[in-house]
């Protein structure tokens, strides 16, 4: 009981500061899975980042069905544990995690079933990367569910306002797959090299083990999940709600990647390198986002309970402190790209002849950290107020603009670099634009709410 944080009454700062730092270093823990796997293959060569790279994208793009079962079961949840209900919650709660484990049980089969045509996909240029890329994405698959369970666990444990318990489980997580990793990729012993295979058998194992670690939390909780019987008869009632809440951030989650995918094959065409290159470097740009994710969890919770418990005014508080702090983070890590990038590069491709490519990749994303900061928050705030259409539309629309924007650019004498160009663009718009929606949208919800108390 004690480790769940009242974010209904008192200060603002206080509990939200405690409820993102964890949810940060949940964050910082998911990313640290695959920027470990990337440190430990980038010894092995770009090929084998690349093939990773390649094949890690449609994990990513699993994503979008995992948010489809997780996005409205965490609001729902939050709102009704706001208004005191919660039998009502805890069967939002169960519709979220059996959907999530239906989704991931029908990924997992699409993905082993079209593996090759799948890479096929991205045109790789080496017959061993592709042969890489295919065994490493129906490995990685396996653990789907797992790693769906694992996250819709998070946030509904972290809605409930205990983001405590979610990082100590997936911090051990991590510690499992930073042994494993060397081990099945280099080998040791009777154990043989695996390469990149080794890096996704690790993956799983990791995720097994956290998911199993959650089950033993579950079991234990006296709040949420002792009104959760997920073996019972789905609430279809609940179970729609949460898909209509839950389908236009699936959308965004969906389309994002398949338009990375498309970038992706027109980055192909400057070599596997240049692949190599743009993977590591999201990874280590995507330090920015970690963060400002933990803080866009944290107030879509903070504002979900304070608007179930109709406190309209601490809930837009809540999101002014969280944009404050974002900011200061997204300026930090602009500084820290710009200045420090090839010195942070070389961590997990250490070859000399890819700096200049990867020092490029992120000064040109350096400017643009700030304003994902801003899209992220805003987004968790959209979301805690039961609103996902619009930072969805917003992120679909600006986010796909990137394709025809990659293609003329690179074209110019900016070649590789128009594209990182595009991206960083992109992320400048989403946020701006969002930023002002938002406020828009807080003018229309403060109107509304004077009315109603007249």
């Amino acid at each position: 009981m004690s480790k769940r944080i009242d974010l209904l009454t008192g200060s603002i700062i206080s509990p939200l500061v405690r409820l993102a730092l964890p949810i940060m270093g949940t964050s910082l823990i998911q990313m640290a899975y695959n920027m470990v796997d990337m440190i430990w293959i980038g010894r092995v060569g770009a090929g084998a980042v690349a093939a990773v790279g390649a094949a890690g994208m449609f994990m990513w793009l699993s994503n979008g069905l995992m948010v489809l079962a997780r996005m409205g079961g965490q609001v729902y949840t939050a709102q009704s544990l706001g208004a005191g209900k919660l039998r009502e919650a805890g069967r939002y709660a169960q519709c979220s995690i059996q959907l999530g484990a239906v989704f991931a049980v029908l990924y997992t089969i699409a993905m082993v079933v079209f593996c090759k045509p799948l890479v096929g996909f991205f045109n790789l240029n080496s017959p061993q990367v592709v042969r890489d890329a295919e065994s490493y994405l129906w490995l990685v698959s396996l653990g789907t569910l797992p790693s769906f369970l694992n996250q819709i666990f998070t946030a509904l444990i972290t809605t409930s306002g205990n983001s405590r318990t979610p990082f100590l489980v997936m911090g051990a997580g991590l510690v499992i797959n930073m042994v494993l990793d060397p081990v099945l990729i280099f080998g040791v012993g009777p154990v043989p090299a695996m390469g990149a295979a080794g890096a996704a058998i690790a993956t799983t194992l990791a995720q097994v083990v956290v998911t199993l670690l959650f089950f033993l939390y579950i079991r234990r909780d006296d709040h949420l999940f002792a009104n959760v019987r997920l073996f019972s008869k789905p609430d279809w009632s609940c179970c729609r709600s949460i898909l209509r809440l839950g389908a236009p951030s699936a959308a965004q989650s969906c389309i994002f990647p398949l338009i990375s995918m498309v970038i992706a094959r027109i980055i192909a065409g400057w070599g596997d390198e240049a692949v190599a290159v743009q993977k590591v470097g999201s990874q280590i740009e995507s330090i920015s986002w970690m963060m400002a994710d933990g803080f866009s969890v944290a107030v879509n919770s903070f504002v979900a309970q304070n608007f179930g418990a109709r406190n309209f005014q601490r809930a837009r508080k809540g999101y002014r402190v969280s944009m404050g702090v974002s900011t200061v983070w997204g300026l930090f890590c602009s500084v820290l790209l710009m200045t420090a990038g090839g010195l942070i590069f070389r961590i997990f491709i250490p070859d000399a002849a890819l700096l200049p490519m990867g020092v490029d990749y992120l000064t040109i994303l350096g400017l643009s950290q700030m304003f994902m900061c801003w899209e992220s928050v805003t987004s968790g705030a959209y979301s805690g107020f039961g609103h996902t259409l619009t930072p969805s539309l917003v992120s679909i629309i600006l986010t796909a603009a990137r394709i025809p924007a990659a293609m003329l650019l690179s074209a110019t004498p900016l070649e590789l670099n128009g594209i990182w160009w595009s991206i960083s663009l992109s992320s400048i718009c989403k946020g701006l634009l969002l930023v002002i929606l938002f406020a828009l949208f807080l003018r229309k919800l403060t109107a509304k709410q004077a009315r109603a108390a007249d």
